[in-house]
């Protein structure tokens, strides 16, 4: 897969149980929306009402929080994820253990954000 940073040393960061946590190589490649409106494909989120509001703050971190834990390619982080939004807002994102220790882990930034 490329563009998803592999797990380092056999240590699987895991989304999910049997499902790895992805992480893009860079914070810089992740040039997602920062306003208006956004619609998750099914694949990452099941519910019918699939569509946030960037401006609303708790709509923003619902769809990061959502496209974090549940993507599988790198390419739906890079179009639906900002970096800067993501650094500013990282402390807030409710995710499981897994995915943080993965994005941290890559991205030594965040630990400090």
């Amino acid at each position: 897969m490329q563009g998803v940073v592999p797990v380092a040393a056999g240590v699987a960061h895991l989304a999910r149980p049997g499902r790895p946590a992805v992480v893009t190589r860079t914070l810089a490649e992740l040039t997602g929306p920062t306003h208006g409106l956004v619609e998750l494909p099914v694949r990452l989120m099941w519910h019918a009402d699939r569509t946030f509001d960037l401006t609303d703050p708790d709509q923003l971190l619902w769809m990061y929080e959502n496209v974090l834990r549940e993507s599988t390619r790198a390419g739906d982080l890079r179009e639906l994820i900002n970096g800067g939004v993501l650094r500013r807002r990282w402390r807030a994102l409710n995710l499981p253990r897994g995915v943080r220790q993965a994005w941290e882990s890559r991205h030594r930034t965040l630990r400090t954000t």
